[in-house]
């Protein structure tokens, strides 16, 4: 018997309805006394596209303000609208310079502050 590969599993499970899958788990919880649904990302919905657009708010992080600190000083200040001080706060100690923002939002940002010469996370 050939192994099923987890892509083909996948695959398999797409083709699926919903009442199939709930019978597929009843069977594993009976089979392996594992309840699969305990540790399962929701099954597709029959008939929908399975894409993973990701998440739609992110943050974008300081991890480090680099040589360019002056000039990460300025990008902050500008896309935050903080004061000087708090600006340089953030370019000081890393952390949050803006958060829950669409994600084409934080690539900007992110480009701003890289050009600028930090390291910068997206979460």
């Amino acid at each position: 018997m050939a192994k099923l590969t987890k892509e083909s599993f996948i695959e398999s499970l797409k083709e699926m309805s919903l009442l199939e899958i709930k019978e597929l788990v009843d069977a594993m919880k009976e089979e392996f006394g594992v309840d699969p649904s305990s540790v399962a990302v929701a099954a597709p919905v029959a008939g929908a596209a399975a894409v993973d657009e990701g998440p739609s708010q992110v943050t974008v992080t300081l991890v480090n303000a680099g040589p360019g600190k002056i000039n990460v000083i300025k990008v902050i200040k500008e896309i935050t609208g903080l004061g000087l001080a708090d600006s340089k706060a953030i370019a000081d100690n890393g952390g949050a310079v803006k958060e829950n923002i669409p994600v084409d939002e934080a690539n900007e940002i992110k480009a701003k502050l890289e050009e600028a010469g930090a390291e910068v996370e997206v979460k």
